[in-house]
């Protein structure tokens, strides 16, 4: 039996004026994806369960069938995990931004203006990263380079009760004074993030950045901090071999921790550019060898956070027209397959950052396809008609599984 869970990170939505108060997922013309709800089974799910925020760490973890009241600890471990970091048991990793401030004098009277740096590239934040390793590298802090804007901060022997940091992406726009680190012992981090924004400002990487009409990579965001966690083995829970395919290393994290293949795709960018027919034939490529694949596809979210309603369409459209029939042929030549489509969480254009609310999921197995005539569109509203609530989240894939 080959399995794929399809994750369209943030597809699902609400309601938008500018698209006929419909969302996202309903205007998109997706006929793969329509099919396969209309011959399989459709409904909703609460990946985010009560008491927990709705970051795609939290979210993903219960799709993958992990809940996030046993192992969840924080965003920035799983990420660690995935760039390859060993971390004590006293260690705190922190997700490190880089971001576009803008220029007022007052570090506190900044305006976030942009929670990526127009996608700053890795080679360029490689330098940024390096730079910033020399100033605050030492026995307490370690700076690792990821990918793009996303970055690992390791505090040894870290203090705990750090307060509630803010993840940029929730206050684009917004002066960030009420959103910097408060607690007594986050202060050290401020007094980086101040620092970091006289060391990159005038980086002849920004200058030149500038120069091209791009934003500046000017200052480090830190958040998502938590200590070392562990996953139970994928294939010792579910009795499957399994390979997880993404572009962000928050899902390469979850991966490696329950001993998962994780591939690498080059030209995975997690945005509208990434290469989504390379992210596609892995994806064909991984079912030859394991029994499980979790293709995961940041461009939804990554739309919704930027307010890019064309985008966020044109994100689901693709996927329909380019990733899924790929995956189709593939499992078409084993006698027996089952797919899974879903958003971790919604990422609603209007707020422009991840809800609670749950979200639409499609299951279809090629043998036990039956059709509903009434099933014509797979989007919110027609999963919240079929009245099926998965409670909690994490037991969805053991439907899937037992489908």
């Amino acid at each position: 039996m080959k399995q794929v869970v399809l994750l369209c990170d943030g597809m699902a939505d609400y309601p938008l004026p500018e698209l006929d108060n419909q969302t996202p997922m309903t205007v998109a013309k997706k006929p793969n994806m329509n099919r396969l709800a209309r011959f399989g089974k459709v409904g909703l799910v609460q990946t985010v369960a009560e008491g927990l925020k709705p970051g795609s760490d939290v979210a993903n973890l219960s799709v993958m069938g992990y809940d996030p009241m046993l192992y969840y600890t924080g965003r920035s471990p799983l990420e660690a995990a995935s760039i390859g970091i060993q971390m004590q048991s006293d260690d705190i990793a922190m997700r490190c931004n880089l971001v576009t401030l803008s220029d007022e004098a007052d570090y506190d009277q900044k305006t976030l203006v942009d929670y990526c740096a127009d996608d700053i590239s890795t080679q360029e934040a490689r330098e940024l990263i390096k730079v910033l390793k020399e100033a605050f590298d030492s026995e307490e802090f370690t700076y690792y380079s990821g990918v793009s804007y996303r970055h690992c901060v390791i505090w040894h022997h870290g203090l705990d009760e750090l307060g509630d940091l803010t993840p940029p992406h929730d206050i684009t726009g917004r002066v960030i004074s009420d959103y910097l680190p408060k607690k007594q012992h986050a202060a050290i981090l401020l007094e980086m993030m101040k620092k970091s924004y006289h060391i990159l400002k005038d980086h002849p990487i920004n200058q030149q950045r500038i120069q091209k009409g791009l934003r500046p990579a000017n200052s480090i965001w830190l958040w998502g901090d938590g200590k070392s966690t562990c996953l139970p083995d994928f294939q010792q829970k579910n009795g499957c071999t399994g390979a997880v395919i993404s572009a962000v290393d928050l899902l390469k994290g979850i991966g490696k921790l329950a001993h998962m293949d994780v591939i690498e795709v080059e030209g995975a960018t997690g945005y509208l550019d990434t290469n989504f027919v390379g992210k596609a034939n892995a994806c064909a490529q991984a079912l030859k060898t394991v029994d499980f694949v979790y293709l995961h596809i940041e461009a939804p979210d990554e739309c919704g956070h930027r307010h890019e309603i064309e985008n966020k369409v044109k994100s689901l459209e693709i996927i329909d027209e380019v990733v899924l029939p790929v995956i189709l042929q593939a499992l078409e030549q084993y006698e027996d397959y089952k797919i899974m489509i879903l958003p971790d969480h919604a990422t609603p254009l209007a707020l422009k950052t991840h809800t609670s609310d749950p979200v639409p999921y499609l299951m279809y197995r090629k043998s036990k396809a039956k059709e509903d005539v009434n099933m014509v569109v797979f989007d919110e509203q027609s999963a919240a008609k079929t009245k099926d609530m998965v409670v909690p989240g994490y037991t969805l894939i053991d439907k899937f599984f037992q489908l």
